[in-house]
């Protein structure tokens, strides 16, 4: 464990470097955030107007807090660099080396993700205030339970993430999977709560990642229960047993595969 550590906090010193690399990212993201809030605002009459169950005010930080998600917790070491070694026969010595890979690339990936999701953070929340003001509903005394599930939202998405890079052992690129599973995220999970949509829809919406990876923490935030946080709770173990053994399987096939073929 004190390996992946290392790992992380050398990524983590190294990526301090790039800190304005991360700042020109803040322009899709304010733009994204600038059209959407003013578009609530236009769809609201009034700030006490409630639509599927939100005021104008929830509804807006519940788009910024899926943003900061969504943003804060993208890089190229899931998407491209597991790729780019499967293609290239570099994994060859990744696997050789003394850690396992896929723990190498997770600590990596969060290493990269740390100061950048502190700092959409921030901005995030300094444009909420000064768009909406502060989130009345916001329970600091729940703060916990609200990191907690935000902290393992970003553990599935990684797992689920790897686990389509992976698939560069079959196919040629992977890349197509990954716009699939981000244009799902982005318009489905992040610029619109599930209330929103059609009641015959939620309850499929429900079983995908989205109610773990963003939904649900982003829910708890701007309106947390109890009864969510441990429904919530429990479909992200789930999530991650499951996602964790599918990864597992798919890396030994794909690594024996490799050996057959020469590797």
């Amino acid at each position: 464990m004190k390996k992946y550590l290392y790992i992380y906090k050398a990524t983590l010193i190294e990526n301090l470097q790039y800190v304005m690399n991360i700042i020109l990212g803040f322009i899709s993201f304010f733009i994204i955030l600038f059209v959407f809030l003013n578009l609530w605002e236009y769809i609201y009459s009034g700030p006490q107007t409630v639509i599927s169950g939100y005021t104008m005010s929830q509804m807006v930080w519940y788009v910024i807090i899926t943003e900061i998600m969504w943003f804060g917790t993208r890089n190229g070491t899931l998407t491209h660099q597991i790729s780019n070694d499967i293609k290239s026969g570099t994994i060859a010595y990744g696997i050789g080396k003394p850690y396992n890979y896929m723990f190498y690339i997770a600590a990596r990936h969060l290493g990269e993700i740390t100061i950048k999701f502190f700092l959409f953070s921030g901005i995030g929340i300094l444009i909420g205030l000064l768009f909406v003001g502060k989130l009345t509903s916001f329970q600091v005394r729940y703060l916990p339970c609200m990191v907690i599930v935000t902290f393992a939202g970003v553990i599935i998405n990684s797992l689920i993430r790897i686990s389509i890079s992976i698939l560069s052992f079959w196919i040629e690129d992977a890349t197509p999977f990954h716009w699939i599973y981000d244009k799902l995220i982005l318009v489905v999970g992040t610029l619109f709560p599930i209330e929103v949509f059609p009641v015959w829809l939620q309850p499929v919406i429900r079983l995908t990642p989205i109610y773990v990876v963003t939904y649900g923490p982003a829910k708890l935030i701007i309106d947390f229960s109890m009864a969510m946080f441990v429904k919530v709770v429990m479909t992200q173990l789930i999530y991650l047993v499951v996602t964790v053994l599918f990864l597992s399987g798919l890396f030994r096939r794909g690594v024996k595969r490799l050996n057959v073929n020469g590797g």
